[in-house]
């Protein structure tokens, strides 16, 4: 079956998203705008994951656990997960690889963790934001140790993106996919790291506010509308190779 995606939106957990970013509008802003699956891809952390899920089987729209992980190199990478508790065990454990700031909500914004009726029960107090400790390097291997699956986010951005911190993409990386804006210039891409040729490309919204959701437009075809479709899918694309 051909779904309508977006793999990268964020909540009001995340400091830069907005208060009006909650699971509940979230999702269903993305239900009414015909997506068909989505991802909730916090910064450095998936608190928010649960609920957004709870509020997708209501609405009738599949939600995948995730997060967008900033590595050490401050590279963000977008990394989904089959089911809550795995990405709640990669949570964690992020987690205790980032430095201790306090978050500061005055400066950075609030950082909310809500219920499936958008009742806030907690919030985060270190800052999402930072670079955890975790390598590029090591990010595929560490991400598929808790069943998930990662790629580089918004590779054509100046900033956060591999090819803006690190100016390459190498195979031994280890990813298979990668995400790139709609405003992007694929070919100038391919053309500068001929190692993108062939290589598969979602495009996300990355969503802070709800107006920056998309109307469905990107569609990727699965067996199923499932994150653990979703994820098998990705799993089988054939990693990254050096052209020569």
């Amino acid at each position: 079956m051909e779904l309508y995606y977006d793999f990268h939106t964020h909540s009001c957990l995340s400091p830069c998203g907005d208060k009006d970013m909650t699971p509940y509008n979230l999702v269903n802003m993305s239900k009414l705008l015909g997506l068909d699956i989505i991802a909730l891809t916090d910064h450095n952390t998936c608190r928010n994951c649960e609920s957004a899920i709870k509020v997708g089987k209501e609405a009738g729209l599949t939600v995948i656990p995730g997060m967008e992980l900033c590595t050490a190199e401050e590279v963000h990478v977008v990394c989904l997960f089959p089911d809550t508790e795995s990405a709640m065990r990669f949570s964690d454990y992020i987690h205790s690889t980032m430095p201790p700031v306090k978050n500061r909500p005055d400066i950075f914004g609030e950082q909310l963790v809500m219920d499936e009726r958008d009742n806030v029960i907690g919030t985060e107090d270190i800052l999402l934001t930072l670079a955890s400790s975790v390598s590029i390097s090591n990010v595929c291997s560490l991400v598929e140790d808790y069943g998930g699956v990662c790629y580089p986010a918004h590779i054509d951005r100046s900033s956060y993106s591999v090819l803006s911190n690190l100016g390459m993409i190498t195979e031994d990386m280890g990813f298979s996919a990668v995400e790139m804006t709609a405003d992007a210039d694929k070919d100038a891409l391919i053309k500068g790291h001929p190692i993108l040729d062939g290589v598969t490309v979602f495009v996300d919204s990355d969503a802070h506010y709800l107006e920056n959701i998309k109307d469905a437009q990107n569609k990727i075809s699965l067996p199923e509308n499932s994150a653990k479709a979703v994820i098998e899918y990705i799993k089988s694309l054939p990693k990254m190779k050096k052209l020569i």
